[in-house]
């Protein structure tokens, strides 16, 4: 019976089962593959819908800025300016065992001084500050007595709502506005209302003592003259502006403060929205900040200075050393007077221009 069983174990096959890992056809490398394309696809729509809202000078700004040839970036020579800015550690062309070592990088002053004058433009001297805190103080001022002298006076009273003051970039402006039933002008003429005369006669007894030039400016709304007619909105705010400047001198306003008379059709409507809003229709008096129309002379800044290459016997533009004393100032050692002359400065030899 032993020997049976052995070989009945003997007889039967022995099955081996593999276990094959992983599942699909392909496994999933596919997943990672299709993330990648998904993914791609998201960034290329992106850039389409970038292309699509940015404006024409967003897209030329951004091709200059990549652009080697451009003269914003080809004009710079040393390595801080490029595309690719960097640190230059040898000069070009030299051997390996000529190279120099790291220093830090030298101040292109050529480059730096249109920045140099850029910010002294941005910045103002302190005459320049105080002669503005004084002008903001007068346009003030002559805002609340104009407010005060209206409503004292019973019949410029009823045109407050037509007056309108405000500050802009060129100085204080008043305007005075056509409402609603409450023109100043009648329509398509320039021939002003009593009332408006003696809104400008006010105006101009305010600002009389005021150093301020003056700006006139007629507006007009949108509605246009007959088709073939010779006289339109530029001639009638032309118009406009030039009786308000009549009668503004009739009420003794110095002739030398008028700066300007313009006539602006409706080409910049107080209503935008509405170019044919009657309140397009105003004469605009702008009292002109000082620094537009007499700007102060810039800081002298001072011969010889330090580091500057240049030395104290030097004339600066406009001077010149007096022919007279010139040999007798070189013998005592002392410095020769100057005295201007124009652009020139004089040398021993031949004019050099400055």
């Amino acid at each position: 019976m032993a020997d049976a069983a052995k070989d009945k174990e003997k007889s039967q096959p022995i099955v081996v089962k593999k276990i094959v890992k992983g599942g699909g056809h392909h496994g999933g490398a596919w997943k990672v593959a299709y993330a990648d394309f998904v993914t791609a696809m998201m960034a290329f729509f992106l850039l389409l819908w970038l292309l699509n809202v940015a404006t024409d000078e967003q897209k030329n700004a951004i091709s200059n800025y990549f652009d080697p040839t451009h003269p914003k970036v080809s004009k710079d020579t040393s390595g801080a300016g490029g595309v690719m800015g960097g640190l230059t550690m040898s000069p070009q062309g030299a051997m390996a065992n000529m190279q120099n070592p790291l220093t830090p990088q030298q101040i292109n002053k050529e480059r730096l001084r249109g920045t140099d004058s850029q910010s002294k433009v941005a910045q103002k001297s302190a005459k320049e500050i105080a002669r503005e805190k004084e002008e903001k103080k007068r346009f003030k001022d002559a805002e609340q007595k104009l407010k005060q002298a209206i409503q004292k006076d019973p019949e410029l009273a009823k045109l407050a709502k037509n007056l309108i003051i405000d500050m802009t970039p060129e100085g204080l402006r008043i305007q005075i506005v056509d409402q609603e039933g409450e023109p100043m002008f009648p329509s398509g003429s320039a021939r002003m209302f009593p009332k408006m005369e003696a809104l400008l006669q006010k105006i101009t007894e305010i600002v009389m003592d005021m150093p301020n030039e003056i700006s006139i400016r007629g507006h007009t709304d949108s509605v246009k003259y007959a088709s073939g007619a010779s006289y339109t909105n530029w001639e009638l705010s032309a118009d406009r502006a030039n009786a308000s400047r009549r009668v503004m001198l009739d009420a003794k306003l110095p002739a030398d403060r008028l700066n300007n008379v313009m006539g602006k059709a409706d080409t910049e409507p107080l209503i935008a929205d509405d170019p044919s809003d009657p309140r397009n229709r105003r004469i605009s008096i702008i009292l002109l900040k000082e620094e537009l129309t007499n700007p102060l002379p810039p800081d002298e800044e001072p011969i010889g200075d330090e580091g500057s290459g240049e030395t104290g016997d030097e004339a600066a533009p406009g001077e010149e050393f007096d022919d007279d004393s010139e040999d007798t100032q070189e013998d005592s050692g002392s410095p020769r007077p100057k005295h201007p002359i124009g652009t020139f400065r004089k040398t021993p030899g031949a004019v050099e221009f400055p």
